[in-house]
């Protein structure tokens, strides 16, 4: 077995969920998850096959946000992954409705952050280990990093 970092490319002022998957529909339950759930929103989505013809399959509302995920998904060759990439909502505004994809099995991410994907190779194929989502802790927030986090949180309308 081999181990590599794969570092997604995400899209200026673009988040990116990175998920799991188990069947051919999920691009399309997808996009009615995320355009029901934040109709506002630019999207796009790809989800790679793991089995049959193993396409990476290709949906959303948005050409450039949609090549991005499909490049994404062919640079990570996991099956049965999808790469949503989404921009004017947050993933706090669609992983419920993603979630509840019946066919959705887990959330590996959801973020904003650098992203680099611990990606496993053996003779069958390729899967996700696990995800290095920004960067590493620099010490503990002080009361002004307090007053500074909840002043964003109400600054986006999260909390009165």
């Amino acid at each position: 077995m081999n181990f590599e970092t794969v570092r997604m490319k995400i899209p200026q002022d673009s988040n990116v969920i990175l998920g799991m998957s188990h069947f051919i529909k999920t691009a399309e339950d997808l996009y009615e998850a995320i355009a029901g759930t934040a109709p506002r929103s630019r999207f796009g989505i790809a989800f790679s096959e793991a089995s049959g013809p193993c396409l990476v399959r290709c949906e959303g509302n948005d050409p450039e946000l949609i090549d991005a995920a499909k490049e994404a998904a062919l640079g990570l060759g996991c099956g049965h992954t999808f790469v949503v990439l989404i921009r004017d909502a947050f993933p706090i505004n669609v992983l419920n409705a993603i979630k509840a994809v019946q066919e959705v099995c887990g959330i590996f991410c959801a973020t904003a952050n650098p992203l680099e994907v611990v990606v496993a190779e053996t003779e069958q194929g390729r899967g996700i280990m696990g995800v290095i989502d920004g960067s590493s802790p620099k010490g503990a927030e002080t009361a002004s990093d307090v007053s500074d986090r909840r002043g964003m949180l109400r600054k986006f309308g999260y909390k009165l």
